[in-house]
Order: C-alpha cells, then structure tokens, then sequence
C-alpha cells in the first residue's frame, strides 16, 4: 500500500484574542524535505506542537498514512504509537539529552519504551544506531558533556532514529553549530533521508540551510502561509514581498541595515 505521508489542512490555533496560527495547510510526501520559515512569532512552534501532539488544534487536521491525529490519543499504546510516527530533533542537543546517562544508555533507555527486543538485540541495535550517524564504541560510553556539540546532535539523530518514525521534525536542529560541523550534520541528514524514506520537516531561519535540504519551503507570516512551493522558485523568485524582505535581511557583500529598513517599509 502506497503511504500518503502527512496531510495537514486548515490547521488553526487560538490562545485567547491570539491566533497563533490561522489555516495553515500543506503535505509533506515520504522520502521529501519541507522547510518551515518565518520570522519569530510566526507560528512555526505552534504548528509544529499541533503536529506532534502537544497542543490541540482548535481547527483543521492532521493525518499521517491517513490515521488522524488531530484528536486526543485513546490511552497509553495510542500515545506511544504517535510518538514513535513523529519524532523531534531540537537546537540545543545538550539540553534534550540527560546528562547523567551514557549515550548508549540514552539509546537503549528509548527502546525499552518503544519495542519488545530483549538486551542483547537492544545492544546490537544501539549499535546500528551510533553506526547509522557516524559514532562509535567510545562515544557509546561518554555522558553528553564528553562529547562535542556536533557529536551530541548526532546521539539525538540516532534516539530519534531508534523508533524508526515516519516524520523527522527538526527544530533548528543545526543552529547551534559551527558551520562546518553544520555541513556534517546537513550531509549525514541527507544520507539518512535518502536511504530510510523518512520525510523531514525543518522549522528554520538559516535560508542557506534551506537552500541545502529542503525540497520545498512554505513561508509563514503572523500565523499565515504568505508563500509556498518549490526551493529554487521561492528563495530565486519570491512572489510575496514578505519572502523577499526575509531573503534581504541575509547578510552579503553590500548589505547594510540602512537597505533592510527600505525593503520593509516596502513590504
């Protein structure tokens, strides 16, 4: 049976007079890579919390493989199963890690949650992991404050990556690195992508690192979808003047302050 992916339409959100997010619709295939950009305050976080199931939506839906998710999960095996569909990869992987506990420990404590393998198939499967993004038996052993920051965004890949999820979420999951480690993390998501079939989802505002991952890019404005479609299409030939104001405010030879403030008094 061909998997449809996530379908998400007419998704809204209100938190009193505030609307977080106002009929944002889009699909994100298997295998594909759609990027999520706006300034703060867009509703990037919001959207992506509806997705995963910590805020509730007060309209709209959300579908993975056509199950709903849009509702409250019915108990316990309900919740994991949606949990293990959708997975998370956030900007400080030192803060999303226990520091008291080994990455393999981290790794194992995972599929003691989500699976039925005994010890000896969850150790081999630890294993697969650390290989999968690159680690090995030294970084198996280390708490999360031996490792490099590079190192410890690839231990949260690989926890993610332990459920086997359908959608990868990852919340400017390479701001917080150097740039050259951020091309390792980029390449090694490519890689992962392109082998598991797994669709990503980036909520971003680095729009070079759009331009390296994404497929597509829907751009968010106070709550709203102001443009979508292709990257090259988007970040070459913005329609909206809003997309063009975010692609200004990059900083390259020329660029001044001075000329950001006149592009948004145009917009």
């Amino acid at each position: 049976m061909t998997k449809e992916g996530l379908v998400v339409e007419g998704l809204r959100k209100r938190y009193g007079d505030h609307t977080a997010v106002d009929d944002v619709s889009f699909t994100l295939a298997p295998g594909r890579s759609l990027a999520l950009v706006g300034e703060s305050g867009s509703g990037k976080t919001t959207t992506v919390r509806m997705l995963v199931g910590l805020e509730r939506p007060d309209g709209g839906s959300v579908r993975l493989d056509g199950r709903d998710r849009s509702t409250r999960p019915r108990g316990r095996a309900e919740r994991l199963s949606r949990a293990r569909e959708i997975q998370m990869v956030f900007q400080d992987p030192y803060l999303s890690l226990d520091p008291r506990i080994t990455v393999s420990g981290c790794l194992d404590e995972v599929l003691r949650l989500h699976t039925d393998l005994d010890p000896a198939a969850r150790k081999a499967r630890v294993g697969e992991l650390l290989d999968q993004v690159g680690l090995g038996a030294r970084e198996a052993g280390a708490l999360p404050r031996g490792l490099s920051g590079g190192q410890r965004q690839r231990v949260a890949i690989a926890r993610a990556l332990a459920v086997e999820p359908r959608v990868l979420v990852l919340d400017e999951a390479v701001a917080a690195l150097d740039v050259s480690i951020q091309a390792q993390i980029l390449d090694l998501l490519a890689t992962i992508r392109r082998e598991a079939g797994i669709g990503y989802l980036f909520v971003t505002h680095d729009l070079a690192v759009v331009r390296h991952i994404a497929d597509e890019v829907m751009v968010l404005k106070s709550g709203q979808v102001v443009e979508a479609g292709p990257t090259s299409r988007v970040l070459d030939a913005p329609e909206h003047p809003y997309t063009r104001l975010l692609l200004a405010s990059v900083p390259r030879r020329g660029w001044s302050p001075e000329g950001l403030r006149t592009r948004g008094e145009g917009a």
